[in-house]
């Protein structure tokens, strides 16, 4: 098969993936009226639920991210809404080629497709029409509208496997690179460290001292600070003083019930056969030794991933739920009945019922209940504050007058080493005020609430040199120790050049034989390595030291070396892709410009007010 046939082929199946996946949810079938697209390219319409789809991946994709749900506003924001819209134009642009150079695919060819597509199989492996129109019904899509989209998908795909199928990379292209990779080196190498020097190198003198702390300035100076106080008010602080009701905390126990009273469980995988027969032909032949289960189920096409069921209760495996729990050890019973039809089910684990009583779980639900009213109580009081504030209140006032307790922070950009200052809200606001703002009420991560003045800036200054001496000496005498090694190091290396073996220093001596790039120890020495001539010696001052290198031998690539060659392999394939991608990109654009783009904004507004 053609390298451009595999890349259709993948293409094809990545698009029924897509496809499937993405027809769910809001912007796939509610879209209808006169308006049906948000643009054309050339006279291509570009259709307005291919665009609610694509906006929809970003959203969802976002979300999975985050955590959190993600507004349309906040995707336009973060370039994902231009990213959906310009996936949607590149499709329609294909569309217009293809249209353009009369390609299409047949009706075989769909309906292999559709057939082969395992989302569309039933539990024999064949195809299900009443699967395949309950999931196209469900999404708003009717048969012939879904073949129709993957006939446009797939002609769009062999379009697309001509630009991507069609890169080959030149001959000297990976010559080049194993020359790089596979390239080695012989060294040896002598590490200096303070330990080497004949003495300590002691206290500096008051000149060298001064000397020393002129020439580094900036480590001596600091910071700007902003002189802060502060009001807040955090759910931990009031959480003593809320006694939760009896009987909302047994209410909660209620509601959680399923967390604190886990009957028994199983860890159970469950293997599906069409009939009766022949799940006890399978049972005869695991009791008998002929296979295990691991071969059944690859015997059935599957793999261990695809029926496992996990953890079960007796009551979830249904009229199998006897059999397996009757099991005292790991093993497999069957044929049993299912809702799918006759099963073995093999036990791999029994793990006990737990259950906690309200007393033993009383104290958490204490603690939840009395953190979720004091959240509560903090996000209703904000009004109170806010009109307080606007009002004229100072700071001051409002601890003084309110469950606020007041603070003063000196602080610099990026600090957190105090309480308040561990929250990116109140780093974000201290960075940001200004002086004569007025203090507005902010809230913090955990529900808490602050408000802020700023009552000084203190410029950045030049600490004087008696309030940083002991580190000023430190940093001396980090440096002088560094300057000693070179200089020794220097002395060694002219004795080296000279024809002196290393052994004779007195020092310890490393060598390495035949490393390439990656095998250079300490790593950032790799560079000064391979690019020394053979024999030739060098003094490096690296962050982990001094050292002295000599050049022993240059080597070429080991001859059919496995991980180099398997390097080379995934640097072509990447590079390769690289190519493709950039052509793909560069033709899709072309053909852009030369069809033609109009877009309805208003169209496009009707998909994002479909949108939360």
């Amino acid at each position: 098969m053609s390298a451009g046939k595999k890349t259709g082929n993948i293409l094809v199946w990545i698009i029924l993936l897509l496809l499937i996946v993405g027809l769910g949810g809001v912007g796939v079938s509610n879209f209808g009226g006169s308006v049906q697209s948000i643009g054309k390219v050339g006279d291509t319409p570009i259709p307005i639920d291919d665009y609610a789809r694509e906006l929809q991946r970003e959203l969802r994709t976002a979300e999975t991210q985050t955590g959190a749900p993600v507004s349309v506003a906040q995707a336009e924001a973060f370039g994902l809404v231009a990213r959906a819209r310009g996936r949607a134009v590149t499709s329609a642009t294909l569309d217009n080629e293809v249209s353009r150079l009369g390609l299409s695919v047949g009706d075989a060819q769909v309906r292999d497709q559709v057939l082969g597509y395992a989302a569309f199989q039933g539990l024999d492996g064949t195809f299900d029409r009443e699967a395949y129109r309950f999931t196209l019904q469900q999404n708003g899509l009717t048969e012939a509208a879904f073949e129709e989209q993957i006939r446009r998908e797939t002609a769009r795909s062999l379009l697309q496997a001509a630009v991507l199928g069609g890169n080959t990379l030149p001959e000297t292209y990976g010559k080049v690179l194993l020359d790089f990779i596979g390239a080695r080196r012989s060294y040896t190498m002598i590490e200096l460290t303070p330990q080497d020097l004949e003495a300590p190198v002691g206290t500096p003198d008051e000149a060298a001292l001064q000397t020393y702390y002129d020439a580094n300035a900036e480590a001596f100076t600091a910071p700007e600070t902003k002189a802060l106080t502060y009001a807040w008010l955090t759910p931990d602080m009031l959480i003593d003083s809320i006694a939760p009701d009896e009987d909302a905390l047994r209410a909660l126990y209620q509601t959680r019930i399923d967390e604190f009273m886990q009957p028994e469980r199983r860890l159970v995988e469950r293997l599906i056969y069409p009939t009766e027969e022949e799940a006890q032909a399978a049972k005869a032949r695991l009791d008998s030794g002929e296979v295990d289960f691991e071969t059944l189920v690859a015997e059935r096409g599957l793999e261990l991933s695809d029926i496992d069921l996990g953890d079960v209760t007796r009551a979830a495996l249904g009229p199998a739920g006897d059999a397996v729990f009757a099991l005292e050890a790991p093993g497999v019973v069957g044929p049993v009945d299912t809702d799918l039809g006759p099963a073995l089910i093999r036990m791999n684990a029994i793990i006990a019922a737990q259950e906690t009583p309200f007393e033993d779980a009383r104290d958490d639900l204490e603690s939840e209940l009395a953190l979720d009213r004091a959240r509560r109580i903090i996000s209703d009081s904000i009004t109170d504050i806010d009109d307080r504030l606007a009002a004229g209140a100072t700071l001051e006032e409002l601890a003084d007058e309110t469950e606020m307790t007041l603070g003063r922070i000196d602080y610099a950009g990026g600090q957190d080493d105090e309480a308040i200052a561990g929250y990116d809200a109140f780093r974000a606001a201290a960075d940001a005020v200004q002086s004569g703002d007025f203090p507005e009420v902010i809230q913090l991560e955990d529900g808490g609430i602050f408000a802020l003045r700023l009552d000084e800036i203190t410029p950045a200054r030049l600490r004087p040199l008696d309030e940083v001496r002991a580190a000023a000496i430190e940093g001396w005498q980090q440096d002088e120790t560094r300057r000693l090694l070179v200089e020794k190091a220097e002395g060694l290396k002219t004795l080296l050049d000279a024809g002196d073996a290393p052994e004779s220093f007195g020092l310890t001596v490393e060598t390495a034989e035949a490393v390439t790039r990656g095998g250079v120890t300490p790593q950032d020495l790799s560079e000064t390595v391979f690019a020394l001539e053979k024999g030739q010696s060098q003094v490096v001052e690296s962050a982990g030291g001094v050292y002295l290198l000599r050049l022993d031998d240059i080597l070429p690539p080991a001859e059919d070396d496995a991980t180099d060659r398997l390097l080379l392999s995934a640097l072509e394939t990447q590079a390769a892709q690289g190519i493709g991608e950039d052509m793909f990109i560069y033709f899709s654009q072309s053909l852009l410009d030369a069809a033609g783009l109009t877009l309805d904004q208003a169209a496009i507004n009707a998909v994002h007010a479909q949108f939360p």
